[in-house]
């Protein structure tokens, strides 16, 4: 696949990830909702990421966003606030994942905040395009 499709194939998918975000927070499921907001940066980080790979490699399989924006050399040029976000989208992918923090998580995760996240989540992936 050549780079561009793969730039487009990972973009497109962090738009359908953005789409289901929103459509779990129509329905009132937000630890999925903030889990797909993880999603959808990791998925554009790592567009980027594959925007300088060679034909035949592809990102590397973590789920740290951090580390991805490290990788994508976009984290040097973040902002405070932008990295902040990403600190907190981060417990939001493993810890989604497993019983023991669902509770807690869930917990912190009511609606009006979800839309914070959604709209904060839009406005980086938006930045993130603007970088390819």
């Amino acid at each position: 696949m050549d780079t561009s499709k793969k730039v487009e194939y990972w973009l497109s998918i962090a738009d359908d990830d953005l789409n289901v975000a929103k459509y779990l927070l129509a329905g009132e499921k937000f630890l999925y909702t903030g889990f797909m907001c993880h999603q959808t940066i990791e998925k554009a980080l790592k567009a980027v990421i594959a925007k300088d790979c060679a034909v035949n490699e592809i990102p590397p399989k973590i789920h740290d966003l951090s580390k991805l924006a490290a990788k994508s050399n976009l984290f040097d040029i973040m902002t405070e606030t932008q990295k902040d976000f990403i600190d907190e989208l981060n417990p939001l992918n493993l810890e989604a994942r497993y019983p023991e923090y669902k509770e807690s998580l869930a917990a912190g995760l009511q609606k009006e905040k979800c839309e914070r996240i959604i709209r904060k989540t839009e406005e980086l992936l938006c930045w993130i395009k603007q970088q390819l």
